[in-house]
C-alpha cells in the first residue's frame, strides 16, 4: 500500500489551544506525523509519495465558494486588520441570532465560519490544508487506477470541516472530496466509514441529503463527547439522503467487544448498501490512553479493525483523521493499514 504525504503540512501549527480554561499546546501537531512516518518505513508497509497538485475542482462542487476564499484569505486579513496573534473565533452564532449574514468585520468572518474554537488559523493554514486535500486525491487516483488500497496521511485533518464551516482542528473536509472524487469517476455509490472516536459531523452535513454517498460512524456518545451537537440516533439524512446516514454512538469506558460489534453492524449495512468504493475516515483515537477521548481500544485491536475492514474488500481510500496518544500514533495507525493489507 502506497502512502500519500506532504511536508506542507508543517506549515499549519497553531500555538495555542484552549483547553480546560488553559491555552496548551494543540493535540493536533506536526509531530503527530513523524511517529507514522516512522512506524510506516520500519514496517516497510510501501512507498512513501509525495503528492501533485492540489484540484479544488472537486472540493468546489462540494463546499461553499465564500468559505473556501475566507480559508484562503482570513489571516492576511486578521493581521491587515491589526490583531497580534493567531485566528481565533471569540464567538460564533447562536440560537435565534441571524445566520443569513454574513460580516464585513473580520472579527465576525471568523466566527461565521468557525464552529469550534480550539482551531486556529496560522499563516501556513492555507497551504497546509489544500496539500492535505492534495495527499487524499492522490491516494484517490491510486486506487481508482487499480490499487486495493492507499493512505492519504492528511495533516490537518477534515472530517469535522461542514461545507461552510471549520473546527475541530479541520478545515477541508478530504474524505468527503475523495468520495466525490469516486462519485466524478463512475462508482454509483460510495461509503465513508468514519472510525475516529469523534463523529465526523462535517462528513455528515455535507452528505445530508445525498442519496448516493453512505456516511456511517462509530463514535462516543455525543452527550459526553465532542461534537455533542451531531451524532445522535435519529439522524438519518433528508430527502435522497434519507436512510444511507448510519451512525453508532457508544458510551464512556467502551472496549474493543461492543466496538467491534458496532463495526460488524456497519459494514453489514454497507455490502447491503451496494457500495463500490469505501473512504475510510481513519482516527485511532479511541486508544485507550487518548488524552481526549474515553473508549479503551488497545493497539492490538486496531490491527483487527483493519483485517474486518479489508474484508468487505472494497476499493479503498484511507484518509489520517484524529489520534492524540502521540507515542502510539503511529504503530495503532499503522495497525490498521497492515491488517488491511493481511486481509
Amino acid at each position: 500500500m502506497r502512502t500519500f504525504f506532504s511536508e506542507d503540512h508543517r506549515l499549519h501549527f497553531p500555538q495555542a489551544e484552549l483547553s480546560g480554561g488553559e491555552f496548551v499546546t494543540p493535540y493536533e501537531r506536526p509531530s503527530r506525523v513523524e511517529y507514522i512516518l516512522g512506524q510506516l518505513k520500519e514496517r516497510r508497509l510501501g512507498e512513501i509519495v509525495a503528492p501533485g497538485p492540489v484540484d479544488m475542482g472537486p472540493a468546489e462542487r462540494l463546499l461553499d465558494a465564500g468559505f473556501l476564499r475566507f480559508l484562503e484569505t482570513a489571516y492576511d486579513e486578521w493581521k491587515a486588520a491589526g490583531q497580534g496573534g493567531e485566528v481565533i473565533a471569540a464567538g460564533m452564532p447562536t440560537r435565534r441570532q441571524r445566520h443569513d449574514r454574513i460580516p464585513r468585520n473580520i472579527d465576525g468572518k471568523v466566527e461565521y465560519y468557525c464552529h469550534a474554537s480550539e482551531t486556529a488559523i496560522t499563516g501556513g493554514t492555507w497551504r497546509a490544508a489544500q496539500s492535505s486535500l492534495a495527499s487524499a486525491q492522490a491516494a484517490q487516483r491510486e486506487v481508482a487506477g487499480g490499487a486495493r488500497g492507499a493512505f492519504a496521511l492528511c495533516r490537518p485533518p477534515g472530517h469535522h470541516a461542514t461545507s461552510d464551516q471549520y473546527g475541530g482542528y479541520c478545515f477541508i473536509n478530504n474524505a468527503a472530496v475523495v468520495a466525490e472524487m469516486f462519485r466524478m469517476g463512475g462508482a454509483r455509490r460510495v461509503t465513508v466509514l468514519d472510525v475516529d472516536f469523534h463523529h465526523g459531523n462535517g462528513t455528515q452535513d455535507i452528505f445530508w441529503r445525498r442519496g448516493d454517498v453512505m456516511f456511517a460512524s462509530i463514535h462516543g456518545d455525543p452527550l459526553d463527547a465532542y461534537p455533542y451537537f451531531a451524532g445522535y440516533a435519529d439522524e438519518i439524512g433528508e430527502g435522497e439522503g434519507k436512510g444511507p446516514t448510519s451512525t453508532c454512538r457508544l458510551p464512556p469506558g467502551t472496549g474493543y467487544g461492543p466496538w467491534a460489534e458496532a463495526l460488524d453492524g456497519l459494514i453489514a449495512r454497507i455490502r447491503d448498501w451496494g457500495a463500490e468504493a469505501l473512504v475510510v475516515s481513519l482516527g485511532v483515537d479511541a486508544y485507550k490512553d487518548d488524552p481526549i477521548s474515553f473508549f479503551k481500544l488497545d493497539s492490538p485491536d486496531f490491527l483487527d479493525c483493519g483485517r474486518r475492514i479489508g474484508r468487505m474488500g472494497l476499493p479503498t481510500v484511507f484518509c489520517m483523521e484524529g489520534g492524540y496518544a502521540i507515542e502510539q500514533v503511529g504503530v495503532n495507525t499503522v495497525n490498521v493499514l497492515e491488517g488491511f493489507e493481511d486481509a
